[in-house]
């Protein structure tokens, strides 16, 4: 069982490319714990900024540094992030074109028993709405790692969400197979699939596990792994859903604006045909962990083959 969040290998990368790059600056809002980047702010201490509770503030340093000619990296709790200091993130970096990655930490219901105030269900489709910003949602450590090292070759900007947790791998260190921008393809049936899974974030490893138990049932499942959010990967979505019978999102988010509705969008246009979207619900989540709410929900493997088998029986 991997125990290393996605988090940490954000870290990871930026220290080691750090070494060299002396223009990679990250900085925090009294964050560094909660985002896995004590270890770079100990080994890095001229290229580490801390700005205390006031993410406006964050995100507009982080700009001006950019244009300062430094890669910059904004770590925060993905509510704050994406709400607090949603005018300098629409301002100051999409409009301005400025080099900084927002990196939202411990998103969706990361947080669990301390509620909505600390949830990010909204962050999706809040950051996607702005024009000139990329959306990232990498499903385990390892495309972390290779989405980490693309952002570090370009000058666009970006938001990141992840989770507080270690998630399961979906891929093997070395074989991520990863094309910035282009979905992710996972499953036996790939060509010809009766089903088609799209999942972003830390629910592409549910949509595995059940892709996987459907597939042996003889209901040919395919998954595409989303975690390009925006761009979508809309030439992926009408290959793979044009031959299937039915498609099924899954993620960790509001069911207005996120994932499902862009592919709904596509589909519609592309190859109309019924499509499904399992998030989270239109109010205010039950109090767990991450564990006890996807459960609740059905945001799991047994939820997401349960519903695909239904699917198939109307």
């Amino acid at each position: 069982m991997n125990k290393i969040p996605n988090r940490q290998a954000i870290c990871e990368v930026l220290m080691d490319k750090a070494k060299e790059d002396k223009d990679i600056m990250v900085l925090c809002s009294d964050s560094r714990g909660s985002a896995s980047m004590t270890p770079f702010a100990d080994n890095f201490p001229d290229q580490f900024i801390e700005t205390g509770i006031a993410e406006q503030n964050l995100v507009s340093i982080s700009a001006g540094l950019a244009k300062c000619g430094k890669k910059t990296f904004a770590c925060s709790p993905a509510c704050f992030l994406s709400t607090r200091s949603y005018e300098q993130a629409k301002i100051d970096v999409a409009y301005s074109n400025t080099n900084v990655t927002l990196i939202g930490i411990s998103g969706g219901i990361s947080y669990g028993a301390l509620g909505m105030s600390h949830h990010s269900a909204q962050d999706i489709a809040a950051i996607s709405a702005i024009p000139n910003i990329r959306v990232y949602l990498p499903s385990d450590r390892h495309q972390t790692k290779c989405l980490m090292e693309a952002l570090l070759e370009d000058e666009e900007p970006a938001y990141i969400r992840v989770g507080r947790n270690a998630v399961e791998d979906v891929y093997e260190e070395g074989k991520v197979n990863f094309q910035m921008n282009k979905a992710g393809v996972v499953g036996e049936n790939p060509e010809d699939c009766e089903i088609l899974l799209v999942a972003c974030g830390e629910m592409v490893k549910p949509c595995v596990d059940a892709a996987k138990a459907l597939n042996e049932k003889g209901i040919k499942t395919t998954v595409l792994d989303m975690y390009c959010v925006k761009p979508l990967d809309k030439e992926a979505i009408i290959k793979y859903a044009a031959k299937a019978k039915a498609v099924v999102t899954v993620e960790e988010h509001s069911p207005f604006g996120g994932l499902g509705s862009m592919v709904s969008q596509v589909v519609g246009a592309e190859c109309p045909k019924r499509v499904i979207n399992m998030a989270l619900p239109d109010a205010p989540v039950i109090t767990g962990t991450s564990r006890e709410v996807f459960d609740y929900y059905g945001l799991n493997a047994e939820g997401i083959e349960k519903t695909v088998e239904e699917i198939l029986r109307k």
